[in-house]
C-alpha cells in the first residue's frame, strides 16, 4: 500500500481558471443615511416620546399604496378588488395608520391576556367542584342557566366569527385590524366558555334538572331571544367593517350585553346560591369594559376627529345610530320577560335598562354624539 499523501493541488483534470474572490458591500447595506446609526425604527412617529413595543412590532407592517407600496397594491381579488380597498367602508380618512390601540394589543399581549383569562374560569371552575358548591345551588336556578346564560353563547359566536372576524380582514391598516383581530378572539372564546361550562354543569346535574342543550331551542325560538337574535343577525350582514363595528361595539353590547350580563346574571346568580356563574360570566364582561370598548371609542374617536373629513364621519356615525338604535333597544326590551323567572329578584328589569341607557348615553358624549331625535330608549 502506498503511503498516503496530504492533496495540495488539483490533479487529472488539468489546468482550472478560478475567478478571484472579492468580498464586497451590498450597495443598501453600505449607505449612509438618516438613522443608520440608530438602535430604534425611525420611519415613523410615535405617540408618545418614544415608540412602545407596541408600535415597533405594528406600526406600517400593513404597507399601502400611500405609504410605501408605490408599485400599487402586490394582491387582489378575480372580482377586481384590490388587496384593501377604503370603499369597504363609508368612513373615510386622511391617515388610516394614525390610530393606536390604546390597549397595545401585540401577539404576545393577546396570549398573555387570553391565557390569563382562561386559566381565571378553570380555576374557578375546578375549585368550585372541589368544595362542591354545586350542592347550594337553588335548583329553580338550573333551567335559567341552561337557557338563557348558555343561549349567550350564540351572541358571541355570531359576532366573533360573522362580524369582527370579517372587519379585521377589511380594515385599513395593521393597527386597526389588529385590535379588531383581539376583539375577535376574545368573542370566539367566550362562547367556548359559556358552553363548555354547560358541559361542566351538565355532568354534575342530572338532564331532567339541567337540559345542556335547551340553548339551541332557547336562541331560535323563545320570543324573549328573538330580538336578540334579529340585532345580532342584522349586523352579520351588514358589510361596510366600520359600521359593523359601531353597531355591535357601541350601541348592542351597552345596551344588551352589558343588561344581561351584569344586571341580571352577575346580579341574579348569587342570591340563588350560584357563586360561580358571576365569575364565568364577568371575565367576557371585563374584556368587554376594559379592552374592546376601549379600543373602539378611541377608533371611532380618531375617525370623528379627522381633520380632513372628521364633520362628515361624525354625521356618518349619527345616521348609524339612527339605524342601529332601535334594534338594540327592541333586543334589550325584549328580554324583560327572563327578569320575572328566577325565584329571587334582586333588581326590576326597569332598573336595570335604566342604567345601561345612562351608560350608553356617557358613551355617545364621550364620542360627541347625540342620541337622534326620532330614537326613543
Amino acid at each position: 500500500m502506498s503511503e498516503e499523501k496530504a492533496i495540495t493541488e488539483a490533479a487529472g483534470r488539468g489546468t482550472r481558471s478560478i475567478p478571484p474572490i472579492r468580498l464586497t458591500d451590498a450597495e443598501a447595506g453600505a449607505a449612509e443615511f438618516a438613522g443608520s446609526g440608530s438602535r430604534t425604527y425611525n420611519y415613523f412617529e410615535p405617540k408618545g416620546r418614544r415608540a412602545t413595543k407596541y408600535e415597533d412590532v405594528t406600526v406600517d407592517v400593513q404597507p399601502d399604496p400611500d405609504k410605501y407600496l408605490t408599485q400599487g397594491w402586490i394582491l387582489g381579488w378575480p372580482n377586481g378588488d384590490l388587496g384593501y380597498d377604503a370603499t369597504w367602508t363609508s368612513i373615510k380618512s386622511s391617515n388610516w395608520h394614525e390610530f393606536r390601540d390604546p390597549n397595545e394589543e401585540w401577539e404576545k399581549t393577546y396570549y398573555v391576556n387570553n391565557s390569563n383569562s382562561v386559566r381565571q374560569i378553570t380555576q374557578s371552575i375546578e375549585n368550585a367542584k372541589s368544595e362542591n358548591v354545586f350542592q347550594y345551588w337553588n335548583k329553580s336556578w338550573l333551567p335559567i342557566v341552561a337557557k338563557h346564560v348558555s343561549a349567550w353563547s350564540h351572541v358571541d359566536h355570531g359576532l366573533g366569527m360573522y362580524v369582527f372576524m370579517p372587519a379585521q380582514r377589511a380594515a385599513m391598516s395593521n393597527m386597526l385590524n389588529n385590535a379588531i383581530a383581539v376583539n375577535c378572539m376574545h368573542k370566539l372564546r367566550t362562547a367556548q366558555d359559556i358552553i363548555l361550562y354547560n358541559l361542566e354543569i351538565s355532568e354534575i346535574f342530572s338532564e331532567d334538572e339541567f337540559d345542556p342543550t335547551i340553548h339551541q331551542e332557547t336562541w331560535m325560538n323563545d320570543p324573549s331571544w328573538q330580538g336578540v337574535r334579529e340585532n345580532v343577525e342584522r349586523i352579520i350582514n351588514a358589510k361596510d367593517w366600520a359600521e359593523t363595528t359601531f353597531a355591535a361595539n357601541i350601541i348592542l353590547e351597552p345596551l344588551v350585553g352589558e343588561l344581561f350580563r351584569s344586571q341580571f346574571v352577575m346580579r341574579f346568580a348569587p342570591l340563588h346560591g350560584d357563586s360561580l356563574t358571576g365569575s364565568v360570566i364577568g371575565v367576557s364582561e371585563r374584556e368587554f369594559n376594559e379592552r374592546d370598548l376601549r379600543y373602539t371609542k378611541e377608533m371611532f374617536r380618531v375617525f370623528g376627529e379627522d381633520e380632513v373629513h372628521g364633520e362628515e364621519n361624525r354625521q356618518l356615525m349619527q345616521e348609524w345610530l339612527a339605524r342601529w338604535t332601535p334594534y338594540s333597544v327592541a333586543a334589550a326590551k325584549g328580554l324583560a320577560p327572563i327578569w320575572s323567572e328566577p325565584e329571587a329578584k334582586p333588581v326590576s328589569f326597569e332598573d336595570s335598562y335604566e342604567g345601561v341607557k345612562s351608560r350608553f348615553q356617557g358613551i355617545l358624549s364621550d364620542l360627541q354624539l347625540q342620541l337622534p331625535e326620532e330614537v326613543t330608549l
